[in-house]
C-alpha cells in the first residue's frame, strides 16, 4: 500500500481468485477449489484507500 501511494497509483492489476489479491470471486482458503464472493485482503485494502482494483488471470 505504501508503494502504491508513493508512486501515485490509481489502479492495480491483481491475480484473480487469490485469497490475498482476488477481486469479486476468491478461493475460500481451504484448498478445495471452492470460490466465494468477496475480495482478497490486499485488494480490499487498496479499494479502501481509493485505488481501483482489476483482476487478471
Amino acid at each position: 500500500l505504501k508503494l502504491a501511494k508513493i508512486s501515485g497509483a490509481t489502479e492495480a492489476l491483481l491475480k484473480s481468485k487469490s485469497p490475498m489479491c482476488g477481486h469479486g470471486k476468491i478461493y475460500d482458503g481451504t484448498y478445495s477449489g471452492k470460490l466465494i464472493d468477496g475480495d482478497g485482503i490486499f485488494a480490499n485494502l487498496l479499494k479502501k484507500n481509493g485505488i481501483k482494483v482489476k483482476s487478471i488471470d
